[in-house]
């Protein structure tokens, strides 16, 4: 756009900090935010700076997007908090969850009382994760019994997983149970059972690819990145 001479707009630059987010381009966001208002003149929105937040967010440099909030020209909104929230729990910085959920809270109490009103039970949809091994599609679902042989190798796995610094982050457990419990819950969420049979399955170093059809859990992403650096392989 700017080799043609046609100017960027607003919009221009929340398409442009959202790809700086999908890159987890820190540097380069501050860059065009800068020039969109030294150069172009365009005065920033919430959408701007809820679009930085993202950038600095899914990078994992929460204390900088803490700080580009204070530094904020307006009132942070519950969209704003809401984020800052939301990417806290992501990188596990439990003390400004807390600190965003509260402040959230203050703006918007709906984000607390919808969760008190009684509402009929949801229909659950059952997790289900599906690898291609050996010419055929394996299953795992979170609802099987602890059997065979890849909840063995996923017991086995999951004491190298500690020592590479893995640590179970149990708020993801919703089940009134005790932490040992917890934990235990988490090493046998079905993805990771997937993972473990394409780790016995199939030959040293070849790419994994999981197929899901729900959100993978906190502490599940935290374990694959984990388990990809350990045995050298790639997860999706």
């Amino acid at each position: 756009m700017r080799k043609t001479g046609f100017p960027p707009n607003e919009a221009t630059f929340v398409v442009v900090f959202a790809a700086c987010a999908s890159a987890e381009a820190v540097k380069e966001v501050f860059t065009y935010f800068d020039m969109m208002k030294n150069e172009y003149g365009i005065v920033p929105g919430i959408e701007h700076y809820l679009g930085v937040i993202e950038v600095l967010g899914r990078a994992g440099h929460l204390h900088e997007a803490e700080e580009f909030v204070e530094r904020m020209p307006f009132d942070p909104t519950a969209d704003v908090w809401e984020a800052l929230m939301n990417f806290s729990r992501i990188h596990g910085d439990v003390e400004l969850e807390d600190r965003a959920e509260e402040l959230l809270i203050d703006l918007d109490p709906s984000k607390t009382i919808a969760d008190k009103i009684p509402l009929p039970p949801r229909k659950k949809q059952s997790a289900t994760n599906m690898i291609e091994a050996k010419n055929r599609v394996s299953e795992y679902r979170c609802t099987e019994l602890y059997k065979d042989e890849e909840y063995e190798k996923m017991k086995g796995l999951n004491g190298q997983m500690r020592v590479a610094g893995y640590v179970p982050d149990t708020r993801y457990v919703l089940h009134d149970i005790d932490e040992e419990e917890k934990e235990k819950a988490l090493q046998y969420h079905s993805e990771r059972l997937a993972i473990a049979y394409g780790l016995i399955s199939t030959p040293a170093r070849m790419p994994l690819r999981i197929i899901k059809n729900l959100r993978i859990c906190g502490d599940c992403h935290n374990a694959i990145k984990i388990m990809s650096n350990c045995w050298k392989r790639a997860n999706c």
